[in-house]
């Protein structure tokens, strides 16, 4: 990441950036970190390359590939401070919900990718998904919970997206969790 962003900055990491609201808002207001949009669309890359460009933000590089090669070849180990996957793939229909992204095999490249002090966070407003999510990062032996209860509270730092508003409008509750790497 040093040589990509010719400097050393805490890197942020949105895997499924979508058309890249989040990441371009937190990169345009942070200046002093780096931020990568991970997306396979290029309809969205496209997107987030215009308005970073709109609001000036230097601070930010794309990919268009899969998260899991990212996550396992591209990002050193260790290298990553916060990872976000807001609002993946629901993949609602049972027949589908083996292609979501969130799985043990995911908890171990995102566990390598994060700093010691590194962050996951993630949202969706899929309860199912909600619950997946949270029971395979608790029983990742990688990660340990950030958060109290059975939700976390909402990331500040998430801006409100479309696919929010659609779920929200839908009458589903947006449900966010953080896990940080487990100490040793």
């Amino acid at each position: 990441p040093a040589a990509v962003y010719g400097r050393v900055a805490p890197l942020i990491v949105e895997i499924g950036s979508g058309q890249g609201h989040a990441i371009v808002h937190a990169a345009s207001g942070r200046p002093g970190d780096d931020f990568l949009a991970v997306e396979v669309f290029r309809a969205g890359l496209a997107r987030t390359m215009r308005d970073a460009d709109r609001t000036g933000a230097r601070n930010l590089r794309l990919v268009e590939a899969n998260a899991p090669e990212v996550l396992e070849h591209l990002l050193p180990a260790a290298s990553v401070s916060e990872l976000w996957v807001f609002f993946p793939d629901p993949w609602h229909k049972k027949k589908h919900t083996k292609r979501r992204l969130v799985t043990a095999d995911f908890a171990r490249l995102a566990a390598r990718a994060l700093r010691p002090d590194g962050m996951l966070r993630l949202a969706t407003d899929w309860e199912d998904y909600a619950q997946q999510m949270r029971a395979v990062l608790d029983a990742a032996p990688e990660f340990e919970r950030a958060f109290d209860g059975e939700w976390a509270p909402r990331f500040d730092g998430r801006v409100l997206t479309a696919f929010e508003r659609k779920g929200e409008r839908a009458g589903r509750a947006i449900r966010d969790l953080a896990y940080r790497p487990a100490t040793p």
